[in-house]
């Protein structure tokens, strides 16, 4: 059997990527500042494999924190010209689903598209959520976007036509009880495994919850 030599490409905790709070309250964005918070809860990682010269895998994600969330609606709100009782009222819902499950976006590419398609129950590829306290917990759903459209070019940018698209949704509290991002932690993450290696990537807290 062939023998793959893999660089398993991790984020390293807290080197290059500012660290984030999951506090929420209010902000003060106005539609320029999008483009720094979608930065700023954004990580890509690789799997390569050193034989090929090839990637099996590069995922980037956003994760939709209530930081993130009220960003995109201040500039949603301005491309499409909502009201102000427009705007209150998405933004309502919008911080809303943030007490009822972590969601990220995300978009990958990678050898084939059969194997990268994490809806199928034969991918390459499983996604967990995972923090520093050991906590390692599966998705509730992961939904394909078959025809990511305008909105998502506008609002996430390297969601391309390479790239395949996902939301991807995790309970709020383990089967016991816990938060699956526990209050003690110093960062968390989504971890990418699969028989051609794996990848995490990471979000470092900048503060005790």
């Amino acid at each position: 059997m062939r023998s793959v030599a893999l660089l398993i490409a991790t984020t390293l905790v807290g080197c290059g990527a500012p660290a984030v709070s999951l506090g929420g309250g209010a902000r003060e964005y106005v539609a320029t500042d999008y483009q720094s918070v979608l930065d700023r809860w954004t990580r890509t990682e690789s799997v390569l494999l050193f034989d090929e010269l090839t990637r099996a895998l590069t995922v980037t994600a956003t994760f939709e924190s209530w930081d993130f969330r009220w960003a995109y609606v201040i500039r949603y709100g301005q491309d499409f010209r909502l009201t102000i009782p427009e705007r209150q009222d998405m933004l309502r819902k919008r911080l809303e689903k943030t007490r009822e499950r972590h969601e990220f976006f995300l978009a990958l590419y990678g050898a084939t598209d059969k194997q990268n398609d994490l809806s199928r129950p034969d991918s390459a590829w499983i996604v967990r959520l995972i923090d520093s306290t050991g906590n390692e917990i599966a998705p509730e759903e992961i939904e394909p976007l078959h025809k990511p459209g305008a909105l998502e070019s506008r609002f996430y940018p390297y969601s391309t036509v390479w790239r395949k698209a996902f939301r991807v949704r995790f309970p709020m509290q383990t089967s016991d009880g816990h938060p699956t991002i526990a209050p003690t932690a110093d960062w968390f993450g989504l971890r990418f495994a699969g028989p051609l290696g794996n990848t995490d990537l990471t979000w470092q807290l900048a503060d005790a919850r």
